[in-house]
């Protein structure tokens, strides 16, 4: 009872009401908040602090930046939900909010289409070297629990493409990523495609601000030929994996493209089969069989994996050659 009055004395004030108003329709910063409500920050910090407080909204770090948006797990995220739908929606004031954070995302959404088209030519340059998109896409969901998950994680999420594919599946997911301009994009186009389950946030991928056990599924899709360490990234991605999770990778078969080296930044030019199932057992995960889907010159594939249960023995790795190799290169 005690715990129930002070969250409700916390949200029993004007200007809180319309933070958790707002805060409900999208994530936002401290900066775009006192823009939207006219009042000084320390004033707006103030009120953003009580309600996180009380359990009615969440903050995440990006960066140097915070954000806010209402609170999803626990009965002060129920109790933020109730209130929100009871705020009449002819109120004169909420109307003149939405209208100002309206403003705020067509702004975003400026930055975030700037951001894309100056690296568009690039993007496309390497799509133009594989299947098409939807091809993988396509894989995805056909691995992919047809009953869906409770809890998604995409890892190296870029614009959030994997979410938006996904999110039909997922009760709630998340994407991470180091780039805060990638991190941009993705917050826009989940915005403009209504996915209020889908959230971007910055993060490491060797370091998952997660607790172990957190997730039902995880993607990781075009990320490891980018990294130091791909086997850290598997071992780290199965931890926050539930026992009986699915892990997707996502990635080129070996190739000898090195100008995706030079070029693009690629520090790794493809995977074998065998050492991704290795990596997957080293991490407790059981490799399933492979999906190769060859594309001119780059064959894309697709290795899904399962969390085992502690202590459980890991079967041999099932792989499937893919249906041509690349210039002589093993599969």
């Amino acid at each position: 009872m005690d715990d129930l009055l002070a969250t409700l004395k916390a949200a029993a004030e004007t200007t809180r009401l319309r933070l958790l108003a707002l805060c409900a329709h999208g994530e936002l910063t401290v900066t775009e908040l006192t823009q939207i409500l006219g009042q000084s920050q320390p004033r707006v910090s103030r009120h953003l602090k009580l309600l996180c407080d009380a359990g009615l909204l969440d903050r995440f770090r990006e960066g140097t930046f915070a954000f806010y948006r209402l609170a999803e797990k626990g009965q002060s995220a129920e109790l933020a939900r109730v209130l929100v739908a009871a705020i009449p929606a002819d109120d004169a004031t909420l109307i003149l909010d939405l209208e100002r954070l309206d403003a705020i995302k067509r702004s975003r959404s400026e930055t975030a289409a700037a951001y894309f088209r100056e690296n568009a030519a690039r993007w496309h340059e390497i799509r133009s070297l594989h299947v098409a998109e939807g091809e993988v896409e396509a894989a995805l969901l056909r691995l992919f629990p047809k009953g869906g998950v409770e809890e998604l994680l995409d890892i190296g999420t870029g614009t959030g493409r994997m979410l938006e594919v996904l999110a039909g599946r997922v009760h709630r997911a998340i994407g991470v990523d180091q780039s805060r301009e990638m991190l941009a994009v993705a917050r826009n186009r989940l915005e403009e495609a209504g996915l209020r389950h889908c959230h971007v946030r910055q993060a490491d991928m060797y370091q998952l601000p997660f607790p172990s056990g957190s997730f039902d599924a995880a993607v990781i899709h075009q990320v490891l030929h980018y990294t130091e360490s791909p086997s850290g990234v598997l071992a780290e991605a199965a931890r926050v994996l539930r026992p009986g999770g699915l892990l997707l990778i996502v990635d080129f078969a070996p190739h000898h493209l090195e100008a995706l080296r030079e070029e693009h930044a690629h520090r790794r030019l493809g995977f074998a089969d065998a050492e991704v199932a290795g990596w997957c057992r080293q991490s407790g995960l059981d490799c399933g069989p492979v999906v190769h889907l060859p594309g001119e010159p780059l064959t894309v594939s697709i290795w899904p994996a399962t969390r085992l249960a502690a202590g459980v023995q890991i079967p041999s790795p099932q792989i499937q050659k893919p249906a041509h190799s690349l210039s002589g290169v093993p599969s």
